[in-house]
């Protein structure tokens, strides 16, 4: 990770700033951001607009970063866009007369991945492309999209090291991302949080939203496609991100009311532009589709939490859905430079019983080292040599007259991959597992 807006921006001023060929929502947060994401997709492609989506990491294979209206972009389609960031990677991608003295620098893995998904939208003429930050905001390699709306959700402590020890400070990074007169909307959050990017809004004169002063839960539809407590307060901010839209938009591309949000259907040469056709309803919400994250398939949830506020998110999930104390069997697995303690201490009152394993990933813990960290949360755990060994272990049970209980795996977004493809449920293309990121030792 190398933080910084010059090597991106050279990048990008070499292929032509295809960042600036569409209206872009940009997404930041601690948890939820790409949930988030999704849901605007969702409802945006319902209302008859083209939407690239672009978020992180990749579950199993690397073109669900990429999504163009509705799907992961194709193989060729990917490759196409990758070798011309290659081209001018391997120029040193300095732009025609650049006097920028980070053109040269070594482009990290995710700068040139944001470069492709630039690259794609602009070449597809899309609408609008939902971005989510990678890291922070401030300095992470989407902030040199050009938004007409930000949006970030709630905050927690993640990622100390690179963003701050505090709320305060790691808000300060995520608010990097507002920009002079373009709505920011706020999902719910703490005073701390509220304080620092409203502060920051004002600074630059950009109007500020608080999501829940202008949605509700009870505007979420009925058919809502996701579980989860959280991700009802996800959707809340989703939809009071439409309103801002509406609010603030002089070309009116959204518009919404109590009960349904509209948008302008395409009209004329590009969508959204001052369109006045309405579509009712908020179909998209009620198919929208984000795997891995308090996902049911069978008698298995499969959940990404990685992370102390993903963990209580998931613990209060849990016990929306009346599930017992000591009623789960555990499977986890982490990456090394996680507060593993806190999320294993979050989840114990749950579990039974839990198995180690190693993630999918090369900062994974070892599964005996995962083992070691359950048993001092209170878990009695056994580490395995595979996420199907632990699957299979899981739902063996000292006492052959008891029912099987209900299994959990959680720690880590690779991991969750991992278990949607050996339980059959991956649905994103080919269950092709790709390189997460590339690290230099």
């Amino acid at each position: 990770m190398k933080p910084g807006l010059g090597t991106i921006r050279a990048l990008c001023a070499s292929l032509g700033d295809p960042q600036n060929r569409f209206r872009a929502i940009h997404v930041a947060g601690t948890n939820g951001k790409g949930a988030v994401c999704a849901m605007l997709d969702a409802c945006l492609r319902e209302a008859g607009f083209r939407v690239g989506r672009y978020t992180s990491p990749h579950l199993v294979n690397l073109n669900e970063r990429f999504f163009l209206d509705g799907a992961p972009v194709d193989d060729r389609t990917l490759e196409r866009a990758a070798e011309r960031v290659e081209d001018r990677i391997r120029r040193k991608c300095p732009a025609a007369g650049s006097q920028n003295p980070a053109a040269g620098e070594e482009v990290t893995f995710f700068e040139a991945l944001t470069a492709v998904a630039f690259l794609l939208y602009a070449e597809a003429r899309i609408d609008y492309a939902v971005l989510e930050t990678g890291l922070g905001g401030r300095l992470d390699a989407t902030n040199v999209c050009e938004p007409c709306l930000c949006v970030i959700t709630r905050i927690g402590l993640d990622h100390c090291d690179w963003l701050g020890d505090t709320i305060g400070k790691i808000a300060a990074e995520k608010s990097g991302i507002i920009k002079p007169g373009v709505p920011i909307v706020l999902g719910a959050n703490c005073d701390e949080a509220r304080a620092v990017v409203e502060r920051r809004a004002r600074e630059v004169g950009a109007p500020f939203f608080y999501a829940p002063d202008i949605a509700s839960e009870g505007d979420v539809p009925p058919d809502f496609a996701l579980e989860g407590k959280f991700n009802r307060e996800n959707a809340v901010t989703a939809i009071a991100a439409l309103r801002a839209m509406e609010k603030c938009g002089g070309n009116r591309p959204l518009r919404a009311t109590a009960t349904h949000v509209e948008a302008g259907r395409p009209s004329g040469a590009r969508a959204g532009r001052g369109a006045e056709c309405a579509v009712r309803g908020v179909g998209g919400l009620g198919k929208v589709y984000w795997p891995g994250r308090y996902q049911r398939i069978g008698d298995v949830i499969v959940d990404g939490a990685h992370n102390p506020p993903a963990a209580r998110a998931l613990a209060a999930a849990l016990d929306a859905d009346g599930v017992k104390p000591k009623s789960l069997v555990l499977i986890a697995g982490f990456c090394g430079d996680k507060d593993v303690g806190t999320v294993l201490g979050t989840l114990a009152r749950f579990v039974d019983r839990g198995f180690a394993v190693r993630t999918n990933n090369p900062r994974s813990l070892s599964a005996e080292e995962t083992a070691v960290k359950m048993r001092a949360a209170g878990i009695d755990a056994t580490s395995c040599s595979s996420l199907r060994e632990a699957l299979t272990a899981s739902r063996q049970t000292p006492d052959a007259s008891r029912q099987p209980p209900a299994t959990l795996v959680a720690g880590s977004l690779f991991l969750a991959g991992e278990a949607l493809v050996e339980l059959g449920a991956y649905r994103d293309g080919v269950p092709r597992f790709d390189p997460a990121e590339k690290l230099r030792r």
